[in-house]
């Protein structure tokens, strides 16, 4: 099997090609960006085999989304999405005191072998004044690359440990009093031409999917630049305990097609989710990339046939 290749440039970014196709599937960026924006890594560009791009960077309407990153919007007051804060009452305010970051300490592990790529790293949460916040441990994989199904997929895992005396509360603006903005967790924003792309969870089809609950969601877009389409599927790891069935806080899908492309499987949609001082919050999920338009059939066949 041919490995795919990793490019470290380093302090700046990682890259993965696929050496087949020569097509780069992602840039993992780490280097620190804009005070403002809450600067923590993120991938893009993310593409497809056929080499189209599935992310946005610093679009014009919200300068700190930034492809695939993992973020926390509200956090025991603290802004590690980047940006206005949201106020209840007020709105969305410029404070840049409330805003923090997500800052890389390094790397564990930066590997390419039986076509799977592992960036391991390690990461440290701050909030505006730099008080150390949680560690994270952050592992990103890359494999199943199948030029027969169009497809490839990305494996996003994160331990985030409370390092404070006292507990850390994830929210969200929906938990701050915005009704349907429960943004938070790993969040995707999809290219300006995927606004107003097809949305699908095992049970349901369209923008009312905001706040359901699902083990994936779907979104398939058109290209511009390029004839043709793409689907992203989003899916939870069994583990994640999404539904709350086990006792774990629930999750559910931020996600819309207007006025922008974009999606979260929410660690805190409705209600905060508290971690005390010392545990970690633990979760899973899996990107797939696929060229062409997926029907939930097909995307059902191939979760099954790609165990965990």
């Amino acid at each position: 099997m041919t490995g795919l290749r990793i490019v470290h440039s380093y302090g700046d970014r990682i890259t993965v090609t696929d050496p087949v196709t020569g097509v780069e599937l992602l840039a993992y960026v780490y280097r620190a960006e804009a005070a403002w924006e809450a600067p923590k890594p993120y991938v893009h560009p993310l593409r497809t085999l056929a080499g189209d791009v599935v992310t946005d960077y610093r679009p014009n309407d919200h300068r700190w989304h930034k492809g695939l990153s993992l973020t926390a919007s509200h956090l025991s007051g603290a802004n590690l999405w980047g940006g206005n804060s949201y106020v209840h009452g007020q709105g969305y305010l410029e404070l840049p005191e409330r805003v923090g970051s997500m800052a890389h300490a390094g790397f564990d592990e930066v590997s390419s072998a039986d076509g799977r790529v592992v960036i391991a790293e390690r990461l440290t949460w701050h909030p505006y004044g730099g008080e150390l916040w949680a560690d994270e441990r952050r592992r990103i994989e890359v494999h199943d690359v199948e030029p027969e199904s169009g497809s490839w997929a990305l494996t996003w895992t994160t331990a985030v440990t409370n390092r404070r005396a006292e507990p850390l509360r994830f929210g969200s603006p929906t938990t701050a009093g915005r009704e349907m903005a429960g943004y938070t967790g790993l969040f995707w924003r999809g290219p300006r031409a995927f606004q107003g792309g097809r949305i699908t969870t095992p049970d349901g089809e369209g923008p009312g999917l905001m706040g359901t609950q699902a083990p994936w969601l779907a979104y398939s877009g058109e290209h511009d630049g390029a004839d043709g389409h793409a689907t992203l599927v989003f899916a939870h790891a069994p583990e994640n305990d999404h539904a709350g069935e086990r006792g774990a806080h629930p999750a559910h899908w931020f996600v819309r097609g207007e006025p922008f492309a974009g999606a979260a499987p929410s660690w805190a949609f409705h209600d905060e989710l508290e971690l005390a001082p010392g545990d970690t919050l633990t979760r899973r999920y899996r990107v797939v990339v696929a060229d062409g338009v997926w029907e939930r059939q097909e995307i059902t066949k191939y979760l099954e046939t790609h165990p965990w």
